[in-house]
């Protein structure tokens, strides 16, 4: 299945779409804080991460919200370009259009909230993972494709470009 450039912008898109939507309903049933308990190992939780990921630098200032978005912008920039480049394969481009999404998806959140939005909350007991959100699972998936396609264009190369 080949898809074009747009198609991939598109599911950017789409990702951005879902994950802002997800954080809008959740935002209008939650206050911050605030949990629903799912199951006895799932919670719907409202939380603003002003951090990154397991709210590394979450306790600065406020200069890690421009930081952060500046990093997604060019983060986003160089895949932009490798997603042109590789618009007709399939499993780079839609690794590259998933973490485009998330980034974007996150970025909103810093600009008009000046933290990110998390709410999907899994735990075991009182153990648990920290909270994230669709943007962040997107970025996760699209970083595994990328690996997993970086894995296997390696093993398919041939022997001389390996041993140079």
């Amino acid at each position: 299945m080949k898809l074009r450039l747009g198609n991939w912008i598109g599911l950017s898109a789409i990702v951005v779409l879902v994950d802002q939507l997800t954080k809008h309903l959740v935002r209008g049933e939650l206050r911050n804080g605030e949990v629903i308990h799912v199951t006895d190992w799932f919670d719907l939780v409202l939380a603003f991460n002003p951090g990154a990921a397991f709210s590394f630098l979450a306790d600065q200032a406020g200069w890690q919200r421009w930081f952060f978005v500046a990093l997604a912008t060019v983060i986003c920039g160089w895949l932009l370009r490798l997603l042109a480049r590789h618009q007709h394969e399939f499993l780079q481009p839609l690794a590259f259009s998933l973490i485009i999404g998330g980034a974007i998806g996150n970025v909103i959140d810093r600009f008009v909230f000046g933290a990110v939005v998390d709410f999907l909350y899994f735990h075991v007991g009182r153990y648990g993972w920290p909270a994230f959100n669709v943007a962040d699972s997107a970025i996760c998936v699209g970083v595994t494709l990328m690996l997993v396609a970086q894995f296997r264009e390696s093993r398919h190369a041939p022997i001389q470009e390996k041993l140079s």
